[in-house]
């Protein structure tokens, strides 16, 4: 394969995946490891990707660009929803107790997939969650009794923040906290763009007994601006691909479980 086509290829692999890493391209392409290096350094130099450790990742991907809630849904829907009914199953069957759900497109997914596995067990949950995303799933869903934290509406997300939100959430101490991340990476932990979102996501991973964060594997690797819990708050990771090199050993390291959907 000439270096013409592989850069081809990678940018088209970076499209479908979201990351690159190193070893696995050179696998792919059976070439070494600087040949793949030579190639990502050509496709920075021409501004297609960025380079990261191990590997590369879209250029657009900055440490603040963040896509609103409305795209996200659309992005990786096949994995997020393998995500999902996985993540329910972490409940148990007959669960009944207390589930906050954060913000965002797989934890929405995981909203969506909750009132049938309730059903399935014949289980009941009284549900908190700060998202206008997420609560007309559940207004009426079948053995849910809805709470939704108040705040301040940040237009990305669809999610309240601010100080009195993060108050509230600090009052509360649910079962199960179900969470998203913008990034999953050994070094920086969970992270993402904004300040006050990152604050609410701190108080809900305070909070919960059992922490639960769920994200498809695009986001590994990744560090946005702000980082709001390390991978040792974590009690269970479910994705849709199992990590590899350093964030596995640091999952592993922080005695997180790992469930692939």
């Amino acid at each position: 394969m000439y270096a013409t086509e592989r850069h081809d290829a990678i940018q088209r692999i970076l499209q479908d995946e979201g990351r690159l890493a190193v070893v696995d391209l050179a696998q792919r392409f059976d070439v070494t490891t600087e040949t793949v290096r030579r190639d990502l350094a050509e496709l920075e130099r021409r501004g297609a990707l960025t380079r990261v450790h191990g590997g590369a990742v879209a250029a657009e991907r900055s440490s603040i660009r963040e896509t609103a809630i409305a795209e996200r849904v659309l992005e990786h829907s096949a994995a997020k929803r393998a995500i999902a009914r996985r993540a329910v199953e972490v409940l148990g069957a007959g669960f009944s107790g207390s589930v906050f759900f954060d913000a965002g497109s797989t934890t929405a997914a995981v909203a969506g997939a909750l009132p049938d596995h309730l059903r399935q067990g014949s289980g009941d949950a009284r549900v908190v969650t700060h998202s206008l995303t997420l609560a007309p799933t559940l207004a009426d869903a079948f053995g849910v009794d809805l709470s939704v934290v108040g705040g301040h509406i940040r237009g990305v997300t669809a999610a309240a923040v601010g100080a009195a939100t993060v108050a509230t959430i600090a009052g509360l101490r649910p079962d199960v906290a179900f969470v998203g991340t913008n990034g999953l990476s050994a070094g920086f932990g969970l992270s993402t763009p904004d300040p006050e979102e990152a604050a609410v996501k701190s108080a809900i991973v305070a909070a919960g007994r059992r922490v639960v964060v769920v994200c498809d594997s695009s986001k590994f690797g990744r560090e946005l601006l702000v980082g709001f819990a390390p991978l040792s708050a974590i009690d269970v990771l479910v994705t849709d691909a199992p990590p590899s090199g350093a964030l596995a050993a640091a999952l592993a390291d922080a005695g997180v479980e790992v469930l692939v959907a």
